[in-house]
């Protein structure tokens, strides 16, 4: 099943404008089909590198703009896969790119710790950046309807959104595979993590708290380390596209939380792989929260599609009256409640302090219109 990804044109607009792009997400997300498909509808010279390739990484490493070109060759566009495999890779791009100007380099990394601690001082001006997610619905429906994408929505919750996941004949084994030889491993290989099975025991603990306020300092007793342990792997997973965080909106401290984060996974089939469980929703204890993630999960990428750079919040008052997600574009708030069951009143002490901004009821029926939107 081929699936046309949105970030293909926006890449596509930046060829040739003096920029080096570059493009983070996590392995298996498909970075590689996706600038291999760029490199095919490009007109002029181009040369696709694989910089896990032992040979590759020592040519780019430490050499001089001259060596490095001579290396590469005359094309035009060149694709430095894996890019962050290269030793000082920023410094390597920024003589590339301060000595040759009109070559066009699309770099890939796993994650943005490894990739952007690179090239963010060196590359400062002179880069543009994308962050490629796992399939989003309206990715998945474009591809195959959206009737049948509509149909097989619990299926994405249950199992996720990798492009392997989604054209496997066992997703729940694709699945398992993907949490547990690639995201994790990917993760535990960085360099800073001292404490591995801290880390794999914190992700786990992680999942079974989606949709929930996170303690930091509950977790740092229960895995025994410090709280500063705690949120430094925290941003660990987040650099490395496994979770996403949401603050607390907090307007008034008086009244509501303004302390606690809530952690999500960008793609539910990871979580449901760390906790060991794929059965059908109407069996899971946890379907809500479960279907909060998912929600949410797709809003990150429907408004990374949008390009709409809202600020994202739950809002949660002291007495426990709650919006899931709440999205702040420059002062305009637009609030989301999500009832996997069906409509339920929606609180009324957010209209109470937000009054005229109506939450948006999510349920399963009216999840993919608003996704498709």
């Amino acid at each position: 099943m081929h699936i046309n990804r949105y970030l293909k044109p926006k890449i596509e607009s930046v060829l040739g404008k003096s920029k080096i792009i570059i493009l983070y997400g996590a392995r298996q997300v498909g970075k590689t089909t996706l600038v291999k498909e760029i490199l095919a509808g490009y007109t002029g010279k181009s040369r696709y590198l694989n910089c896990d390739e032992p040979d590759i990484r020592e040519a780019l490493t430490r050499k001089t703009s001259t060596e490095m070109k001579s290396f590469i060759g005359d094309g035009q566009l060149v694709v430095l896969d894996e890019a962050q495999r290269v030793p000082d890779i920023g410094l390597s791009l920024k003589l590339l790119h301060d000595t040759y100007p009109d070559l066009t380099i699309i770099a890939t990394g796993l994650s943005s710790f490894e990739l952007s601690n690179s090239v963010s001082e060196p590359l400062t001006g002179r880069n543009e950046s994308f962050t490629l997610h796992p399939i989003s619905f309206s990715e998945y429906a474009a591809s195959i309807g959206t009737i049948e994408a509509s149909r097989l929505l619990e299926e994405r919750i249950r199992f996720g959104s990798y492009p392997a996941v989604i054209a496997a004949p066992l997703p729940e084994n694709e699945a398992r595979s993907l949490a547990r030889d690639y995201l994790l491993r990917d993760v535990l290989r960085i360099e800073t993590i001292r404490k591995p099975m801290v880390v794999e025991k914190l992700v786990k603990l992680l999942a079974l708290q989606v949709g929930q306020q996170v303690s930091y300092n509950e977790l740092a007793q229960q895995l025994e380390v410090s709280r500063q342990t705690v949120m430094g792997y925290v941003r660990l997973l987040e650099q490395a596209f496994v979770i996403f965080r949401l603050p607390p909106l907090g307007k008034n401290k008086r009244k509501e939380v303004t302390r606690f984060d809530k952690i999500y996974f960008y793609d539910t089939g990871i979580r449901n792989a760390l906790i060991d469980d794929f059965k059908p929703l109407e069996y899971r204890a946890d379907k809500g929260h479960l279907f909060e993630n998912f929600f949410i999960a797709e809003r990150v990428k429907q408004l990374d599609r949008q390009d709409n750079r809202a600020t994202l919040y739950y809002w949660r008052t002291k007495t426990g009256a709650e919006i899931d997600l709440v999205e702040d574009a420059q002062g305009t708030l637009r609030a989301f409640e999500c009832k996997w069951a069906g409509e339920a009143p929606y609180s009324r002490a957010w209209l109470s302090e937000f009054p005229g901004t109506l939450p948006t009821i999510v349920t399963r029926k009216s999840a993919p219109t608003l996704l498709l939107q």
